[in-house]
């Protein structure tokens, strides 16, 4: 087993190219309660990730550190942006999906399925069609330190919004706690996290990959992609080469396109959720429980806009 640098294990020659030597993990902020959401804005060079139980949305720069962006946030978790450049966020105490406006207003984008209100949306993703992909377990329903207890109108279920036209359609059902996804390059596959039954003893926790449907707007599929040890599969960025960056107890899994571990990139905390960002989308954020990290790579996100 080679080691790229101190802060990564490679266990495939295909990590390898995938990192740098001479890049270590970089603490950038800390003293919060439980990170989430990173989500990384080009246009103007800053990161925006939640604090969830802080109940606010915060924002990092390079020439600035840390500020408040948003405060209180209704329990914010998952954000993305869309193709408009708008951010996304998931509440959990509003038990809606919001999109910020340009000109600093606030949009109620779903708050409701099938005539009921939604659980807590936790993960979101924009395809490039403009819909909105939204995973909603019951996690944060459960209790007052990431929401507030409320009690559960529906199953969990993973979602597609035509923001257009306002319509909500489950795509998926089949899930325990849906949680983190994310597409491939080309959007013909579908990653999304099983993080389990909240409070049973053998929780069912893998990733799932679903094939796209030639409508665009539905899926197929759905078999266990990979199996994260130790921990399990929260949230996760998919880089231009299709590779899987995964959040796990140890740090970042990198899973290759055919569900094999190439590497990881340990962290000293649980990494719940990452991105790519700054200048080229080379730089990958992670929310490590309390403290946020980063790292350069030698590999880009496939996302958009950067």
């Amino acid at each position: 087993m080679s080691q790229p640098s101190s802060c990564t294990e490679s266990y495939d020659p295909r990590f390898e190219a995938l990192v740098l030597f001479n890049a270590e993990l970089e603490q950038l902020a800390e003293g919060f309660r439980w990170l989430e959401g990173p989500v990384w804005f080009g246009d103007q060079r800053c990161l925006l990730f939640s604090d969830i139980p802080g109940n606010r949305t915060l924002r990092w720069s390079e020439q600035h550190g840390v500020s408040t962006f948003l405060e209180p946030s209704e329990f914010a978790n998952g954000q993305t942006r869309d193709r408009e450049g708008r951010l996304i966020q998931c509440h959990h105490r509003s038990r809606c999906l919001t999109r910020l406006e340009h000109n600093g207003s606030i949009t109620t984008l779903v708050s409701q399925a099938n005539g009921h209100r939604l659980n807590a949306p936790n993960d979101v993703v924009v395809k490039s069609d403009g819909s909105i992909w939204f995973s909603d377990p019951l996690y944060g329903l459960l209790n007052d330190y990431e929401g507030g207890r409320q009690r559960s109108e529906q199953p969990p279920a993973l979602y597609r919004l035509d923001p257009s036209s306002g319509e909500i359609k489950a795509v998926a059902t089949d899930f325990d706690g849906p949680n983190g996804l994310a597409f491939s390059p080309d959007e013909q596959l579908l990653y999304v996290a099983e993080s389990g039954a909240p409070g049973v003893p053998e929780p069912r926790q893998y990733i799932r990959r679903f094939q796209v449907n030639g409508d665009g707007r539905s899926l197929s599929g759905g078999e266990i992609f990979h199996k994260i040890s130790p921990g399990w599969a929260d949230g996760f960025r998919v880089d231009e080469h299709g590779n899987l960056w995964c959040g796990a107890a140890d740090g970042v899994h990198v899973i290759a396109p055919d569900g094999v571990l190439i590497g990881k990139v340990l962290v000293p905390k649980r990494v719940s959720n990452l991105c790519f960002g700054d200048r080229y989308g080379s730089r990958l954020f992670m929310c490590a429980s309390t403290a946020i990290y980063s790292m350069f790579t030698a590999t880009r996100g496939a996302t958009w806009p950067q």
